[in-house]
Protein backbone atom coordinates (compact mmCIF):
# COMPACT_ATOMS: atom_id res chain seq x y z
CA UNK A 1 0.00 0.00 0.00
CA UNK A 2 2.59 2.15 0.73
CA UNK A 3 4.76 1.45 -2.38
CA UNK A 4 1.29 2.63 -4.48
CA UNK A 5 1.25 5.83 -2.36
CA UNK A 6 4.64 6.63 -3.01
CA UNK A 7 3.86 6.24 -7.15
CA UNK A 8 0.92 8.43 -6.79
CA UNK A 9 2.93 11.36 -5.00
CA UNK A 10 5.45 10.80 -7.75
CA UNK A 11 3.65 10.93 -10.45
CA UNK A 12 1.73 14.03 -8.91
CA UNK A 13 4.71 15.80 -8.45
CA UNK A 14 5.88 14.96 -11.94
CA UNK A 15 2.75 16.70 -13.40
CA UNK A 16 3.01 19.11 -11.28
CA UNK A 17 7.03 20.12 -12.56
CA UNK A 18 5.36 19.57 -16.40
CA UNK A 19 2.44 21.75 -15.75
CA UNK A 20 5.02 24.25 -14.42
CA UNK A 21 7.52 23.59 -17.23
CA UNK A 22 4.49 24.17 -19.87
CA UNK A 23 3.54 27.30 -18.17
CA UNK A 24 7.11 28.74 -17.92
CA UNK A 25 7.63 27.89 -21.64
CA UNK A 26 4.54 29.41 -23.50
CA UNK A 27 4.34 32.51 -20.74
CA UNK A 28 8.60 33.19 -21.48
CA UNK A 29 9.02 31.60 -25.14
CA UNK A 30 5.99 32.58 -27.28
CA UNK A 31 7.11 34.94 -30.11
CA UNK A 32 5.50 38.32 -29.91
CA UNK A 33 5.78 40.06 -33.32
CA UNK A 34 5.77 44.03 -33.13
CA UNK A 35 3.76 46.18 -35.79
CA UNK A 36 5.07 47.41 -38.65
CA UNK A 37 6.55 50.83 -37.84
CA UNK A 38 5.24 53.36 -40.53
CA UNK A 39 8.09 53.76 -42.24
CA UNK A 40 8.56 50.18 -43.04
CA UNK A 41 5.26 50.72 -44.98
CA UNK A 42 7.84 51.94 -47.82
CA UNK A 43 10.74 50.35 -50.09
CA UNK A 44 13.63 52.28 -52.10
CA UNK A 45 13.88 51.90 -55.52
CA UNK A 46 16.26 53.23 -58.20
CA UNK A 47 12.83 55.05 -60.19
CA UNK A 48 14.43 58.56 -60.64
CA UNK A 49 10.85 60.49 -59.79
CA UNK A 50 9.64 57.98 -57.03
CA UNK A 51 12.50 56.37 -55.01
CA UNK A 52 10.50 55.62 -51.68
CA UNK A 53 7.36 54.32 -52.74
CA UNK A 54 4.51 52.53 -51.08
CA UNK A 55 4.66 48.34 -50.68
CA UNK A 56 2.06 46.21 -51.80
CA UNK A 57 -0.27 43.92 -50.50
CA UNK A 58 -0.31 39.89 -50.59
CA UNK A 59 -4.07 40.42 -50.57
CA UNK A 60 -3.95 42.17 -53.60
CA UNK A 61 -3.86 40.78 -57.15
CA UNK A 62 -0.52 39.52 -58.82
CA UNK A 63 1.35 41.98 -60.42
CA UNK A 64 4.44 40.07 -61.34
CA UNK A 65 5.23 35.84 -62.28
CA UNK A 66 7.66 35.33 -59.56
CA UNK A 67 8.58 37.73 -56.02
CA UNK A 68 12.05 37.20 -54.78
CA UNK A 69 12.30 37.79 -50.91
CA UNK A 70 15.98 38.07 -49.39
CA UNK A 71 16.18 38.73 -45.36
CA UNK A 72 19.12 40.06 -45.01
CA UNK A 73 21.11 41.67 -41.66
CA UNK A 74 24.55 43.05 -41.72
CA UNK A 75 25.00 41.44 -45.43
CA UNK A 76 27.24 43.68 -46.90
CA UNK A 77 29.95 41.87 -47.88
CA UNK A 78 27.55 38.40 -49.12
CA UNK A 79 24.57 40.00 -50.79
CA UNK A 80 26.71 40.79 -53.95
CA UNK A 81 27.37 37.34 -54.48
CA UNK A 82 23.42 36.47 -54.10
CA UNK A 83 22.52 39.18 -56.35
CA UNK A 84 24.62 38.60 -59.24
CA UNK A 85 23.34 34.89 -59.35
CA UNK A 86 19.84 35.97 -59.43
CA UNK A 87 20.62 39.01 -62.29
CA UNK A 88 21.94 35.57 -64.39
CA UNK A 89 19.55 33.59 -63.87
CA UNK A 90 16.83 36.61 -65.09
CA UNK A 91 18.81 37.99 -67.75
CA UNK A 92 18.94 33.64 -68.85
CA UNK A 93 15.12 32.89 -68.36
CA UNK A 94 14.37 35.96 -69.79
CA UNK A 95 16.15 35.20 -73.74
CA UNK A 96 13.73 32.30 -73.59
CA UNK A 97 10.55 34.34 -72.03
CA UNK A 98 10.98 37.81 -73.09
CA UNK A 99 7.39 38.64 -70.77
CA UNK A 100 8.85 37.03 -67.27
CA UNK A 101 8.01 39.50 -64.91
CA UNK A 102 9.58 39.41 -61.28
CA UNK A 103 10.56 42.08 -58.24
CA UNK A 104 13.25 41.37 -56.05
CA UNK A 105 12.64 42.44 -52.30
CA UNK A 106 15.38 43.18 -49.90
CA UNK A 107 14.37 43.10 -46.64
CA UNK A 108 17.18 44.65 -44.55
CA UNK A 109 16.44 43.54 -41.26
CA UNK A 110 18.09 46.48 -38.86
CA UNK A 111 21.07 46.10 -40.35
CA UNK A 112 24.38 48.19 -38.57
CA UNK A 113 26.86 48.29 -42.09
CA UNK A 114 25.97 49.33 -45.50
CA UNK A 115 23.54 46.49 -46.48
CA UNK A 116 20.60 48.89 -48.12
CA UNK A 117 23.58 50.82 -49.86
CA UNK A 118 24.87 47.76 -51.58
CA UNK A 119 22.31 46.79 -52.56
CA UNK A 120 21.02 50.19 -54.33
CA UNK A 121 24.31 50.71 -55.90
CA UNK A 122 23.80 47.17 -57.58
CA UNK A 123 20.06 48.25 -58.94
CA UNK A 124 21.93 51.84 -60.15
CA UNK A 125 24.86 49.70 -61.63
CA UNK A 126 23.26 47.08 -63.51
CA UNK A 127 19.55 49.11 -64.50
CA UNK A 128 17.89 47.20 -62.06
CA UNK A 129 14.18 48.55 -61.78
CA UNK A 130 12.93 45.33 -59.89
CA UNK A 131 15.07 45.83 -56.68
CA UNK A 132 13.03 46.94 -53.78
CA UNK A 133 14.96 47.72 -50.49
CA UNK A 134 12.60 47.63 -47.18
CA UNK A 135 14.79 48.80 -43.79
CA UNK A 136 13.01 47.63 -40.69
CA UNK A 137 13.80 50.09 -37.63
CA UNK A 138 14.39 47.33 -35.37
CA UNK A 139 15.64 43.80 -35.78
CA UNK A 140 12.82 41.18 -36.21
CA UNK A 141 14.95 37.76 -37.14
CA UNK A 142 15.13 35.94 -39.87
CA UNK A 143 11.46 34.47 -39.53
CA UNK A 144 10.25 38.46 -39.25
CA UNK A 145 11.74 39.39 -42.52
CA UNK A 146 10.91 37.04 -44.45
CA UNK A 147 7.15 36.93 -43.10
CA UNK A 148 7.03 40.84 -43.47
CA UNK A 149 8.92 40.41 -46.87
CA UNK A 150 5.89 38.09 -48.38
CA UNK A 151 3.00 39.97 -46.88
CA UNK A 152 4.02 42.62 -49.46
CA UNK A 153 5.20 40.54 -51.96
CA UNK A 154 2.87 40.90 -55.67
CA UNK A 155 4.36 37.72 -57.35
CA UNK A 156 2.05 34.77 -58.67
CA UNK A 157 5.04 32.18 -57.19
CA UNK A 158 7.02 34.21 -54.09
CA UNK A 159 9.89 32.55 -52.98
CA UNK A 160 12.64 33.33 -50.02
CA UNK A 161 16.44 32.46 -50.81
CA UNK A 162 19.04 33.25 -47.92
CA UNK A 163 21.70 36.57 -48.57
CA UNK A 164 24.44 34.36 -48.20
CA UNK A 165 24.11 33.02 -51.73
CA UNK A 166 24.57 29.68 -50.77
CA UNK A 167 21.90 27.72 -52.97
CA UNK A 168 22.35 28.04 -56.99
CA UNK A 169 19.80 30.46 -57.84
CA UNK A 170 19.18 28.68 -60.69
CA UNK A 171 17.68 25.89 -58.88
CA UNK A 172 14.55 27.91 -58.22
CA UNK A 173 13.45 26.09 -61.71
CA UNK A 174 13.41 22.55 -60.05
CA UNK A 175 11.02 24.13 -57.10
CA UNK A 176 8.66 25.50 -59.49
CA UNK A 177 8.50 22.37 -61.67
CA UNK A 178 7.81 20.07 -59.08
CA UNK A 179 5.14 23.02 -57.75
CA UNK A 180 3.59 22.65 -61.16
CA UNK A 181 3.03 19.25 -60.68
CA UNK A 182 2.38 18.36 -56.88
CA UNK A 183 -0.27 21.40 -56.31
CA UNK A 184 -3.66 21.21 -55.55
CA UNK A 185 -6.47 23.88 -56.29
CA UNK A 186 -3.20 26.18 -56.83
CA UNK A 187 -1.76 25.78 -53.16
CA UNK A 188 1.49 24.40 -52.97
CA UNK A 189 4.85 25.21 -50.85
CA UNK A 190 8.14 23.33 -52.68
CA UNK A 191 11.34 23.57 -50.43
CA UNK A 192 14.65 23.55 -51.27
CA UNK A 193 16.15 20.23 -49.45
CA UNK A 194 20.14 19.42 -48.68
CA UNK A 195 19.14 15.73 -48.00
CA UNK A 196 17.97 14.47 -51.05
CA UNK A 197 21.08 14.26 -52.93
CA UNK A 198 20.94 10.20 -53.34
CA UNK A 199 17.91 10.79 -55.44
CA UNK A 200 19.49 13.54 -57.54
CA UNK A 201 23.06 14.71 -58.98
CA UNK A 202 22.94 17.65 -56.82
CA UNK A 203 26.06 18.47 -54.28
CA UNK A 204 26.12 19.69 -50.77
CA UNK A 205 29.47 21.12 -48.76
CA UNK A 206 28.74 21.53 -45.24
CA UNK A 207 31.08 20.77 -42.19
CA UNK A 208 31.10 17.87 -39.83
CA UNK A 209 29.74 20.09 -36.91
CA UNK A 210 26.52 21.18 -38.75
CA UNK A 211 25.44 17.79 -40.54
CA UNK A 212 24.99 16.25 -36.65
CA UNK A 213 23.36 19.27 -35.67
CA UNK A 214 21.11 18.85 -38.32
CA UNK A 215 20.31 15.27 -37.98
CA UNK A 216 20.01 16.18 -34.31
CA UNK A 217 17.44 19.08 -34.95
CA UNK A 218 15.60 17.10 -37.56
CA UNK A 219 14.98 14.13 -34.81
CA UNK A 220 13.98 16.73 -32.75
CA UNK A 221 11.14 18.18 -35.03
CA UNK A 222 10.71 14.64 -35.99
CA UNK A 223 9.13 14.09 -32.57
CA UNK A 224 7.14 16.85 -32.20
CA UNK A 225 4.80 16.58 -34.86
CA UNK A 226 6.67 17.79 -38.48
CA UNK A 227 6.70 14.12 -40.27
CA UNK A 228 7.90 13.61 -44.02
CA UNK A 229 10.22 16.44 -44.40
CA UNK A 230 14.38 15.33 -44.61
CA UNK A 231 15.43 19.27 -44.19
CA UNK A 232 12.94 22.06 -42.49
CA UNK A 233 15.66 24.52 -42.70
CA UNK A 234 17.19 25.03 -45.94
CA UNK A 235 17.18 28.85 -46.74
CA UNK A 236 15.21 28.23 -49.72
CA UNK A 237 11.38 27.77 -50.24
CA UNK A 238 8.61 28.53 -52.53
CA UNK A 239 4.86 29.10 -52.37
CA UNK A 240 2.16 29.44 -54.41
CA UNK A 241 0.30 32.73 -53.77
CA UNK A 242 -2.75 31.14 -52.52
CA UNK A 243 -0.41 28.75 -50.36
CA UNK A 244 1.13 31.94 -49.34
CA UNK A 245 -2.37 33.77 -48.29
CA UNK A 246 -3.00 30.90 -46.10
CA UNK A 247 0.46 30.20 -44.46
CA UNK A 248 1.26 33.66 -43.71
CA UNK A 249 -1.25 35.93 -42.14
CA UNK A 250 -0.92 33.02 -39.15
CA UNK A 251 2.72 33.09 -38.60
CA UNK A 252 4.41 34.25 -35.12
CA UNK A 253 7.72 32.59 -34.80
CA UNK A 254 10.29 35.68 -36.16
CA UNK A 255 13.03 33.69 -35.34
CA UNK A 256 15.22 30.66 -36.96
CA UNK A 257 12.68 28.44 -35.80
CA UNK A 258 9.59 29.96 -38.42
CA UNK A 259 10.56 27.68 -41.28
CA UNK A 260 8.72 24.38 -38.51
CA UNK A 261 5.83 26.87 -38.39
CA UNK A 262 5.37 27.09 -41.77
CA UNK A 263 5.49 24.04 -42.67
CA UNK A 264 3.00 22.95 -39.33
CA UNK A 265 0.30 25.99 -41.13
CA UNK A 266 0.93 24.25 -44.56
CA UNK A 267 -0.14 20.82 -43.00
CA UNK A 268 -3.17 22.51 -41.24
CA UNK A 269 -4.07 23.96 -44.55
CA UNK A 270 -3.86 20.18 -46.30
CA UNK A 271 -1.20 22.52 -49.02
CA UNK A 272 1.07 19.69 -50.33
CA UNK A 273 4.37 20.31 -49.65
CA UNK A 274 7.20 19.08 -52.23
CA UNK A 275 10.83 18.70 -51.34
CA UNK A 276 13.28 19.41 -54.06
CA UNK A 277 17.19 18.59 -53.81
CA UNK A 278 19.04 21.49 -54.18
CA UNK A 279 22.56 22.42 -54.87
CA UNK A 280 24.17 23.95 -51.70
CA UNK A 281 27.47 24.95 -50.01
CA UNK A 282 28.53 26.21 -46.67
CA UNK A 283 29.08 29.86 -46.74
CA UNK A 284 31.90 31.66 -44.22
CA UNK A 285 29.90 34.41 -41.81
CA UNK A 286 27.00 33.09 -40.64
CA UNK A 287 25.16 35.16 -38.17
CA UNK A 288 24.37 31.75 -36.12
CA UNK A 289 25.69 30.89 -32.81
CA UNK A 290 25.84 27.14 -33.00
CA UNK A 291 25.13 26.36 -29.40
CA UNK A 292 23.11 29.83 -28.56
CA UNK A 293 20.81 29.26 -31.61
CA UNK A 294 20.53 25.40 -30.89
CA UNK A 295 19.02 25.82 -27.37
CA UNK A 296 17.26 29.07 -28.51
CA UNK A 297 15.28 26.92 -31.29
CA UNK A 298 14.36 23.75 -29.06
CA UNK A 299 12.99 26.20 -26.69
CA UNK A 300 11.03 28.14 -29.66
CA UNK A 301 9.31 24.91 -31.18
CA UNK A 302 7.96 23.51 -28.16
CA UNK A 303 6.49 26.95 -27.49
CA UNK A 304 5.03 27.15 -31.08
CA UNK A 305 3.63 23.28 -30.55
CA UNK A 306 2.27 23.96 -27.05
CA UNK A 307 0.43 27.27 -28.16
CA UNK A 308 -0.84 25.10 -31.00
CA UNK A 309 -1.65 22.37 -29.12
CA UNK A 310 -3.77 24.35 -26.07
CA UNK A 311 -5.65 26.80 -28.79
CA UNK A 312 -3.56 29.74 -27.18
CA UNK A 313 -2.78 30.27 -31.16
CA UNK A 314 -5.82 30.46 -33.34
CA UNK A 315 -5.23 29.96 -37.62
CA UNK A 316 -7.41 32.08 -39.86
CA UNK A 317 -8.11 30.53 -43.23
CA UNK A 318 -7.54 33.74 -45.34
CA UNK A 319 -5.12 37.06 -46.01
CA UNK A 320 -4.59 39.68 -43.60
CA UNK A 321 -2.76 42.71 -44.33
Amino acid sequence: MLTVEILVSAALGLATVLVVCTGLVVRFKSPQPRQREESENYFLCIDEKHERQRLGSLSDEPTVDLSIIVPAYNEEERLPVLLKDIREYVTARRQGEPKFSYELIIMDDGSRDKTVDVAMDFARTHKMRELKAVRHVINRGKGGAVTQGIMCSLGRYIMFCDADGATRFSDIDALLAQAKKSAIEGRVVAIGSRNNQALSDTVVERSHVRAFLQWGFHTYVTILGVRGVRDTQCGFKLFSREAARRIFPNMHVERFIFDVEILLLARYHHIPVAEVPVNWHEVAGSKMSIVRDSIQMALDLLAVRLNYMLGNWKVSQTAKD
